[in-house]
């Protein structure tokens, strides 16, 4: 018994004396640096919790005095602070002496524009235009230029203007006076049928309508508002207006009213900056119909001759955006008299835009019509559908995206256009 006793104490100082050895070991071990100044030894990769920081006796970047040049014939610029401009001086501020500029430069305007002439444009762009040739032109004159006009003839020379976006009305009356030429005067070769083709498209688009645009009236600016569906290109079709009228001549005032998409207004202050044209605009989501009475003061004020107001886009089925459009054209009758009411419709959305047009003429009184993207459809009838149906002229055309690809609209050289050149 006292054996057993005498190896269990035996052992309990054995594994007492293995535990001050190894605590010993372990308090003698280096502990991580923690605080400002990082690990004593630099050339280990950090450890948790070590301080990023460059330790204070690390090499530090020096400052280099890098002197100002002197201009010959001037006193070298003093090295004192105060002399110093500081961001957003302007340039005559600081002593005389100081040849130093200005931190922030002006924003310069990029010089401006001289459009090209408005007369001829569509002769010019008559190309653009032919390709709606083998629709309307080209194939009405392949039918009516043949021996034998049956009954299946006249179904496809009715069908053609269909297509064409004549329109149902325009398309019966076009019909039933080229039967009654061929039958008077006949149609044998390919020059008398374009002859006679031509005088009636001349006769359905009208050549006695007034197509000029009411630009400039005594005593005041002129006022145009521009109005449309979302995508049919107001914004562009107001800056290459604005080219236009500056091509003859007159000075411009452009009112950013399309207040709602973003960028729009930057988007016309851009087109108005290339031909010198003023442009007023408000705060992004603000009142189209303020931005638009503001607008009209600026020009009044400045003497323009010409306030181009740019509408925001609005859906002909909305009726809350259509009585805002009623509003500011009664906001801007308070200066005067809105002169001229456009309506861009996009050429390409056929029948559609016929649609769209008559809500527009129950909201706002209009007095023309643009037809932009009219080169990118085989569909050139819509010139005499829009009129039939509105009462309305089409005084201007859009025939690209040049910024002088924008005509006024000349019903001869349109005809001329569409039936190509005479064999």
């Amino acid at each position: 018994m006292e054996l057993l006793i005498l190896i269990v104490v035996i052992a309990v100082v054995a594994l007492a004396t293995v535990g001050l050895v190894v605590g010993s070991a372990v308090r003698r071990r280096p502990r991580r640096a923690v605080g400002r100044g990082g690990r004593p030894d630099t050339d280990l990769p950090p450890g948790v919790g070590d301080d990023a920081e460059v330790p204070r006796d690390s090499a530090t970047r020096t400052i280099d005095d890098v002197g100002l040049p002197v201009v010959p014939g001037t006193e070298p610029p003093r090295a004192d602070a105060t002399d110093l401009p500081m961001t957003g001086d302007a340039a005559t501020s600081g002593p005389a002496d100081t040849n130093l500029a200005p931190s922030v430069p002006p924003r310069q305007r990029p010089p401006a524009e001289t459009p090209a002439p408005a007369a001829g444009r569509l002769v010019r762009l008559r190309l653009r235009l032919s390709r709606s040739q083998n629709a309307l032109g080209r194939g009405l004159l392949s039918l009516l230029s043949g021996d034998n006009l049956d009954e299946e003839t006249w179904e496809d020379v009715e069908a053609t203007l269909l297509v064409a976006d004549v329109g149902v009305a325009a398309t019966s009356e076009l019909v039933a006076a080229l039967r009654e030429r061929t039958k008077v005067l006949g149609a044998s070769t390919p020059v008398q049928a374009r002859a006679m083709l031509r005088d009636e498209l001349l006769a359905q688009v009208g050549t006695a309508t007034d197509r000029s645009l009411r630009t400039s009236v005594p005593d005041r600016p002129a006022v145009v508002l521009v109005v449309g569906v979302n995508g049919t290109g107001k914004t562009t079709t107001c800056g290459k207006v604005a080219r236009l009228l500056v091509a003859e001549g007159r000075t411009v005032v452009l009112g950013a009213a399309d207040t709602f998409r973003a960028a729009a207004a930057d988007q016309l202050q851009t087109w108005g900056e290339r031909v010198g044209a003023v442009t007023v605009r408000g705060a992004e989501g603000g009142d189209p119909a303020s931005v638009a009475f503001d607008a009209v003061k600026q020009g009044i004020d400045s003497a323009a001759d010409t306030v181009l107001i740019d509408t925001a886009g609005r859906l002909h089925t909305k009726t809350g955006l259509m009585d805002e459009l009623t509003k500011i054209k009664r906001v801007i009758g308070k200066h005067g008299p809105v002169d001229e009411v456009l309506l861009v419709l996009d050429a390409t959305t056929g029948q559609n835009a016929l649609v769209q047009a008559r809500v527009f003429t129950e909201a706002v009184e209009l007095s023309g019509v643009v037809l932009t993207k009219l080169d990118g459809t085989a569909k050139g009838g819509i010139v005499i559908a829009v009129q039939r149906e509105l009462g309305v002229p089409v005084k201007l055309i859009g025939l690209g995206e040049g910024p002088d690809d924008l005509a006024p609209f000349e019903p001869e050289a349109f005809v001329d256009a569409l039936l190509g050149e005479p064999v």
